[in-house]
């Protein structure tokens, strides 16, 4: 009976498609009552860009969308992240090429025997690496490939699907909330700002330090708790309906042959050179995509496959991924409604507004809380700093508070809404692939984001209190 409870819980949940056809009917909505504006886009020569002019907004015609238009905006929406999605496509056709080989399951599986009693080390371990990676790197959406890894390791180990993407997702947030050397924000927002790139480095140490570690005790208390008692999972009922089959018996592990130690070779050779092209040489995701399509192409020959099973299960792979690459382009949908329908400016300008209202011992804590809303309607951290922080520097000279300090705000604000906003494609993406429902993940996500504001509000009190620098 209990059984058929959960059935039943499990159906009644909101399907994440239907979740993110809300989401973009309630931004076509937002068309006809948010007044369309504009503000005039120039060269700026300072930093070699065009950027908005902080000066320059004006209201314009209403372009609400139409019925039509709505419906096109799925196809517009995986157009937009096609380079997302194909990077999808290709990784779960390598996990359906390697999986065939049955290496990794075997070799994970002997890891974790080896690891029994000492599990926890594989959540400060993991997290460490994937909040370096985006501190460093700038990495995101690249942590997808390991999703499917990282799932069958929590789920042997007596985890759950929810630890699964926060060992890599929240890590992540962390590393771009400290942002050491990440170009693509605090890179990209220094150089409008006109700051020395990665200057301030010191307290982005430290805070990233900060955000890391308050992560990683998060997700060590989280599991001693389900540990202890199984059902306290906040994804019980999916993990078991869904997950189990990604469970790896350690009591009965086959015997590892040479060629799956080969396939597992070339498998981590690939990782290493990949992060290696990604620090050393600006590797992105059509390089990226190269990469991993050449290991499982290698690793099935090496694995003993036959072309055609190496097609097959490249086919089989790629299926996989089909509801992630639906979820990323229905996110892109409902920001292009906004973009095409001319009232993300308007939405900016009256954020500015409210911003400009405020004391000046408020104005870094303000600009944190700006940024926070506004990457839900523009989760590109490059594009929000080309959008917002020219308002953000008139606003932090004007108010006396350092340009050092209004990066800061832009670079905390930009991370964590990354994994909370239901616009975010890269973490619904890794939602999907473990069957985790939206709603499920905000309620682990909670307590955690609120103690990363109150970290990043401490961090931007002291920046403005000791003048953070330089300028």
């Amino acid at each position: 009976m209990k059984k058929n409870n959960k059935k039943l819980k499990i159906k009644k949940a909101l399907n994440p498609v239907l979740l993110m056809v809300i989401v973009v009917c309630l931004c076509a909505i937002a068309t006809y009552i948010i007044p369309a504006g504009q503000y005039e886009i120039e060269y700026n020569e300072a930093v070699g860009k065009e950027t908005i002019n902080p000066d320059s907004f004006m209201y314009i015609e209403r372009t609400p969308t139409t019925p039509f238009q709505l419906l096109q905006a799925l196809t517009l929406g995986l157009q937009k992240g096609s380079y997302v999605i194909f990077f999808l496509l290709i990784i779960g056709g390598m996990f359906g090429i390697l999986n065939g080989t049955g290496a990794l399951n075997v070799g994970i599986a002997n890891l974790l025997k080896k690891m029994q009693g000492k599990e926890f080390l594989l959540i400060p371990i993991l997290m460490i690496f994937f909040g370096c990676g985006s501190a460093f790197c700038g990495n995101f959406e690249e942590f997808l490939v390991f999703v499917p890894l990282i799932l069958a390791c929590c789920i042997t180990v007596g985890y759950d699907s929810i630890t699964a993407v926060g060992i890599i997702f929240l890590a992540a947030a962390a590393g771009y909330g400290g942002g050491i050397t990440n170009t693509f924000t605090v890179g990209t927002a220094q150089e409008i700002a006109g700051l020395p790139r990665f200057s301030g480095m010191g307290l982005r140490i430290i805070l990233f330090v900060t955000l890391e570690l308050a992560s990683i005790i998060y997700v060590i208390l989280y599991t001693r708790l389900i540990k202890k008692n199984q059902q306290l999972s906040i994804s019980y009922d999916y993990d078991m309906e869904f997950n189990q089959d990604k469970k790896i018996n350690l009591d009965i592990i086959p015997e590892f042959t040479l060629r799956q130690l080969f396939v597992v070779i070339v498998f981590l050779t690939g990782i290493v050179f990949a992060v290696w092209g990604i620090i050393k040489m600006g590797y992105y995701v059509d390089e990226l995509s190269g990469i991993f399509l050449a290991i499982g192409i290698i690793g099935g020959i090496v694995g003993g496959l036959k072309p055609a099973e190496i097609c097959d299960k490249f086919i089989k792979g790629c299926g996989d991924m089909l509801l992630p690459g639906v979820m990323i382009g229905l996110a892109n949908a409902a920001v292009l409604l906004l973009q095409n329908a001319n009232v993300m400016d308007t939405i900016l300008k009256a954020l500015e507004g409210l911003l400009s209202n405020l004391p000046h011992t408020l104005m870094a804590g303000g600009m944190f809380l700006f940024h926070l809303i506004f990457n839900v309607v523009v989760p590109s951290g490059s594009a929000q700093a080309n959008i917002t922080m020219p308002l953000m520097t008139t606003l932090a000279d004007s108010t006396e508070i350092t340009r050092q300090t209004a990066v800061l705000a832009y670079q905390l604000g930009d991370s964590f809404t990354n994994v909370l906003a239901p616009t975010g494609g890269e973490i619904l993406a890794a939602l999907a692939i473990c069957k985790v429902p939206f709603s499920k993940w905000v309620k682990f996500l909670i307590p955690l984001f609120i103690i990363w504001c109150v970290i990043a509000l401490v961090f931007l009190v002291y920046a403005t209190k000791s003048g953070y620098g330089p300028l």
